[in-house]
């Protein structure tokens, strides 16, 4: 399924979600030194911190640089991670990191890093697009930030 965003006014969030938004800022100033002085200025277990930073963000952070880790599994065949990379090119996409395992029963796995802030499409279609890729059995997101 398909991450699905909101928009949604300050005054509708949940007090733990504000709260995780001031230490991430207060983080970002430079105002602290470390999450645990952040959460306990701003009244915020560390734990609640933990459970929305990766999910709560101000609005004006969203247009921000979003990298992603991609892992995949590809034939060993000439050209199949030329025309992978090739394709997250033409989409705008920039590989920031790739390491690649030696193939073994004819596939090698593939992680690459590639931050998608200039891609115009969807994660899930990007996704879906490598996966469609001749030589590439499967294209699965690991992480991201």
């Amino acid at each position: 399924m398909a991450e699905r965003y909101y928009v949604v006014r300050e005054e509708l969030l949940p007090e733990a979600m504000m709260k995780t938004i001031q230490v991430k800022e207060m983080l970002d100033r430079g105002e602290v030194a470390t999450v645990h002085e952040a959460v306990e200025r701003a009244g915020l277990s560390r734990s609640a911190f933990y459970k929305y930073k990766d999910g709560v963000f101000a609005l004006n952070e969203i247009g921000r640089e979003r990298i992603v880790t991609i892992a995949m599994d590809l034939e060993h065949r000439s050209g199949v991670l030329s025309n992978v990379l090739a394709l997250m090119a033409s989409l705008e996409g920039n590989v920031l990191t790739m390491n690649q395992s030696i193939p073994l029963q004819g596939y090698a796995n593939v992680v690459v890093s590639v931050d998608i802030s200039q891609v115009t499409r969807e994660l899930s279609e990007l996704i879906s697009l490598l996966g469609s890729q001749p030589g590439v059995r499967k294209a699965i997101v690991i992480g991201q930030g």
